[in-house]
């Protein structure tokens, strides 16, 4: 029996639901998800196993045009993932604008991996808008195959799936079988944390934010963490925090009763906040929090 083993990229323009796709299909809330723009802001790898293939799936950040130095580097995520692909899933949706980031869109064209095309959130649209965004979609990148579907509602992902292990090329698994994902345990932390910064603020706090987890001692019945909220203004600390530090408890509680139901054991989470300002601009700070890529 051959083995196969692949990197299958999932790239696109922000909220498009690339993060809600590659938690379909890894089967596991790797990638965190809410309403807002530049939720993901690394490439997070989510592997699945069987008996003879291995897909190694990444989540990438939405394409923009940067605005600070930051969004660059998440930029080099994106056009990285269209290099080392096997397989590229460029996702779309039946609201976007399709001449968005075009310049972006001429680069994946240029690939020469298999490209599949989701047009997701299907449940949003009609039949004839569908068909003629399947076929606005065939003219912009003749050779993709077009997969209409809702990544929230399950409908059609099983196909987008069958069809990527037919893709896969012959090779040996680049990971352990036991693997679900790349990235260490202190990396989910920092994500579930910035999730409930996302949900519960407005405007510019959330982007504003990176998480760091300064302790993260497991014992047998219990994970005690110490993590740190960097922002970029004083001004921010105190909104962050709250009256009476009311909004930082219910960010703290939110993301321990997450992150117990991830590693399955009890969680003693304490957060700070501290001010690290123009972090977004800096390199240092940057290489740091593991934008810059080596």
């Amino acid at each position: 029996m051959e083995h196969r083993a692949g990197f299958v990229n999932i790239l696109g323009n922000p909220n498009v639901g690339k993060s809600t796709l590659m938690n379909r299909l890894v089967g596991e809330k790797l990638s965190i998800i809410t309403s807002k723009s530049q939720t993901t802001r690394h490439r997070i790898k989510g592997i699945v196993n069987g008996e003879d293939f291995q897909i190694v799936f990444s989540d990438t950040p939405g394409v923009v045009k940067p605005s600070y130095k930051m969004q660059e580097y998440m930029l080099d995520f994106s056009k990285s993932a269209i290099i080392d692909a096997d397989i590229i899933l460029y996702v779309t949706d039946v609201v976007e604008n399709i001449e968005k980031n075009a310049d972006f869109i001429e680069k994946v064209k240029q690939s020469e991996v298999p490209i599949l095309l989701v047009l997701n959130k299907i449940d949003l649209t009609t039949p004839d808008k569908l068909d003629a965004l399947f076929d606005k979609w065939k003219e912009i990148i003749p050779r993709a195959e077009i997969f209409p579907i809702s990544a929230t509602e399950n409908f059609n992902v099983d196909n987008l799936y069958k069809r990527i292990l037919e893709l896969l090329p012959v090779g040996e698994p680049y990971f352990d079988k036991e693997e679900m994902t790349d990235m260490p345990a202190r990396f989910f932390v920092t994500e579930i944390i910035r999730e409930k910064i996302l949900l519960n603020y407005d405007k510019e706090i959330p982007y504003s934010v990176e998480v760091v987890v300064e302790e993260f001692k497991e014992e047998a019945k219990r994970i005690n963490i110490m993590a740190v909220i960097n922002v970029e203004r004083d001004s921010q600390k105190g909104i962050i925090i709250g009256h009476q530090g009311a909004a930082l408890k219910k960010v703290g509680t939110e993301a321990r009763v997450d992150i117990e139901a991830f590693f399955g054991k009890k969680v003693f989470l304490n957060l700070y906040v501290k001010v690290l300002k123009d972090w977004r601009n800096k390199e240092n700070d940057l290489k740091r929090f593991g934008y810059k890529q080596l």
